[in-house]
């Protein structure tokens, strides 16, 4: 067997904490830890490489069951890939959406912005404007 870590390492060596850790392996993404005689959850490298693809994963906002997705793709590595083209695609396009959606909330906010500039609460296009949420 290879080098184990303990989790509090593995935690420091990949930036997720532990709690995370265990979630992960609770959930299936990870394979459940070896314990040592005192009960320590002890982690192989190819886990501490797949916290890494999860952590990779959700920092391009993929959610867990769509890196549980391709995690399994991952693991069958002579398997046609069209099914995580076609998740990454998609993927791609709701963000492209909620970039456009995001657009469109900072071109309102900015022509407010550009409405407003100082005066009475009283009078001001920025408060009336979200009293006037239609």
């Amino acid at each position: 067997m290879g080098a184990t870590f303990r989790i509090g390492e593995v935690a420091a060596q990949t930036g997720c904490s532990v709690e995370s850790i265990r979630h992960y392996e609770k959930l299936g993404l990870l394979p459940k830890a070896q314990r040592g005689e005192q009960g320590y959850r002890f982690y192989s490298s190819q886990a501490v490489e797949r916290i890494g693809f999860i952590r990779h994963g959700r920092a391009l906002g993929l959610d867990l069951h769509t890196i549980q997705e391709l995690l399994a793709l991952s693991d069958n590595p002579d398997a046609d890939c069209t099914a995580a083209d076609d998740i990454a695609s998609r993927h791609l396009e709701q963000l492209e959406q909620r970039i456009r959606a995001l657009q469109s909330l900072a071109d309102e906010l900015r022509q407010l912005v550009h409405q407003c500039r100082g005066g009475r609460t009283a009078e001001c296009r920025i408060i009336r404007a979200l009293h006037d949420h239609h």
